[in-house]
């Protein structure tokens, strides 16, 4: 193994993930090994090693290291209190030596420039503050211009050590981003192409849907015209709707499949059921009469047969209208009116509740409920007004075209 290999192995292994999860834990590692270091202080000959502040001191002097990652602020407020408590005795001093480099080295990798510059000079002030005012006799010895010195140099190489690790601890995570972004967006035009592969496909699978169904219209007018006439040829164009007809209901499967979202279940064939129309506005009726709501049903004109697609449409609606005042119009009655006319369906539900008017002003957006009612009536060239009601409630208005019954003979 090569040492940059080995230096990838120990930054990203597990023992430095371990670490890196509990720093506490980390951190108290290296408070004893900064304990026994300042333990090595109080060999000296006149120190005596039987004085109980000698342990309150290392323990005292170790506690910012082993709070340092995890609470910062309080491990500087520590350390500055531990140079203050120097001033009062000597064993403060030697017991926080170790102390004051690894939290300068912190404050510098950890914080941002302005905050790490204040922090190192409050720090390394009360240091030159605590050598001037009240030298240790172990530092007497030596002219406190040197020992000054020899402290400034020492902070501008914990500061200088501290900010090239920061700058690269911020080069990393801005590598770890890009690297993220373009994943992202890698993962984005792939899903953009696959979509637009999904649109071709269905256009050219909806290309050869309306070729059958063509197919199948001009077989079946052919099949009514010659069916008294030649039986025969009638039966054969028959026959071949009923084959054009299973190889489009194929063809509109797969096409489904295509358009169908990932996220989206899939369908059971025997799960199946046909979709509703007009005729079960009754039974839809009764059912959000028996969930509390009374409902009016009016129907204007002669009821007549409308595409299924129209009819599923004009359904959905009244049954959004109608769970939209289930749901927030609170106490209300609401009216339903169907009215069948030559070239339109017209279909209202309104209602004389209070709440449904949050669905729109509220929050200045529309429901997807309503979204979703004005994309059907818009599928089918009609129009579709929701809103209050000048005298209270709430109104859903839709214009739906459509094309007038044509009798066959």
């Amino acid at each position: 193994m090569t040492t940059a290999e080995t230096r990838v192995w120990m930054r990203n292994g597990p023992l430095h993930r371990w670490f890196q999860a509990r720093p506490l834990a980390g951190d108290s590692l290296l408070a004893l090994i900064v304990f026994g270091l300042s333990g090595l202080a109080f060999l000296a000959p006149e120190i005596k090693p039987t004085d109980p502040l000698i342990w309150l001191w290392l323990f005292l002097g170790s506690l910012p290291v082993a709070i340092r990652r995890v609470w910062l602020w309080w491990s500087l407020a520590l350390t500055i209190a531990l140079l203050f408590a120097s001033m009062l005795d000597p064993l403060a001093w030697l017991s926080g030596t170790w102390a004051i480099l690894v939290i300068a080295y912190t404050i510098a990798a950890a914080l941002p420039f302005r905050n790490a510059i204040a922090a190192t000079a409050a720090l390394w002030g009360v240091a030159t503050l605590t050598i001037v005012m009240a030298r240790p006799e172990q530092l007497a010895q030596s002219p406190a211009f040197v020992v000054l010195m020899f402290n400034y140099v020492l902070a501008v190489t914990c500061f200088g050590i501290g900010r090239v690790v920061h700058g690269k601890r911020v080069k990393v995570s801005e590598l770890e981003d890009r690297a993220r972004i373009a994943e992202e967006n890698q993962v984005a035009k792939v899903v953009e192409a696959i979509n637009d592969e999904r649109r071709r496909i269905a256009r050219e699978l909806h290309d050869v849907v309306a070729h059958h169904l063509s197919v199948m219209n001009v077989m079946a007018t052919g099949a009514r015209r010659t069916l008294t006439s030649d039986p025969d040829r009638a039966d054969e164009a028959l026959a071949t709707i009923e084959s054009t007809g299973r190889t489009t209901l194929r063809e509109m499967r797969r096409l489904l499949e295509v358009l169908r979202t990932d996220d989206e279940p899939a369908v059971d064939d025997r799960e199946l059921t046909p979709q509703p129309g007009l005729d079960a506005i009754h039974t839809l009726v009764g059912q959000v009469r028996s969930a509390g709501l009374p409902v009016k049903l009016v129907i204007d004109g002669t009821p007549f047969p409308l595409d299924q697609g129209i009819a599923l449409t004009a359904f959905r609606i009244i049954q959004e209208g109608l769970t939209n005042t289930l749901k927030h119009g609170g106490p209300a009655n609401s009216g339903v009116r169907i009215s069948y006319r030559e070239d339109e369906l017209e279909i209202e539900v309104t209602d004389n509740g209070a709440g449904q008017k949050s669905l729109t002003t509220a929050s200045g957006r529309v429901g997807h409920g309503l979204v979703g009612m004005r994309e059907r009536v818009a599928l089918y060239g009609g129009s579709l007004r929701t809103g209050p009601r000048p005298g209270g409630g709430f109104r859903v208005h839709a214009l739906i075209p459509i094309e007038a019954p044509t009798e066959t003979t």
